[in-house]
């Protein structure tokens, strides 16, 4: 299928891949979907300027949360940017997060970190341990580096390893 965007270009949107996709796919969180879809729809010129518009919004960890030098647990394994991820409780048993990027010219990890700060904070666990690592790829697009692919669904991994270690807390605290 080809998509036209904003500035009226056209690409390419392979429907079966798609469809693949959201058959073989739980639901997204209603925001978080919301933004792939944003994206998915642009064309690439406007999803690169939306990625980097992304990335000016992404706010560090607050002091409240952490100060430097960070816990090296909280590292994001492999991510050349040196990310960072906090969990803190929130409503409803939900997590809110935080990020933390300690290279300046880590853009990519800047906009992934800002993305999921504001779309899975407050979303039921279950739905943010489900989410798929391999989201960086509708995010970013498959022409990321493997390094830079790599550190980035190590982000989106921490988020959900939080999430599922926060949800079996919840299931052992409440069957006790």
């Amino acid at each position: 299928m080809t998509v036209a965007g904003r500035s009226g270009g056209t690409w390419f949107k392979c429907q079966s891949k798609t469809r693949a996709w959201e058959q073989g796919m739980k639901q997204l969180p209603e925001r978080f979907g919301r933004v792939l879809e944003l994206l998915e729809n642009l064309d690439p010129a406007d999803r690169v300027q939306m990625l980097v518009d992304t990335a000016r919004t992404f706010r560090s960890v607050p002091a409240s949360v952490a100060e430097k030098p960070y816990p090296v647990e909280n590292r994001v394994p492999g991510c050349e940017s040196e990310a960072y991820v906090w969990a803190q409780p929130g409503a409803s048993g939900t997590l809110n997060y935080y990020f933390a990027v300690e290279n300046p010219q880590g853009i990519s990890a800047m906009t992934l970190a800002a993305i999921l700060a504001d779309s899975l904070s407050g979303v039921p666990l279950e739905d943010v341990a489900a989410i798929p690592a391999d989201v960086v790829f509708r995010i970013f697009g498959r022409e990321l580096s493997m390094g830079k692919s790599l550190g980035l669904m190590g982000l989106v991994n921490m988020v959900r390893a939080e999430a599922n270690r926060h949800l079996l807390a919840s299931r052992a605290e409440n069957s006790s």
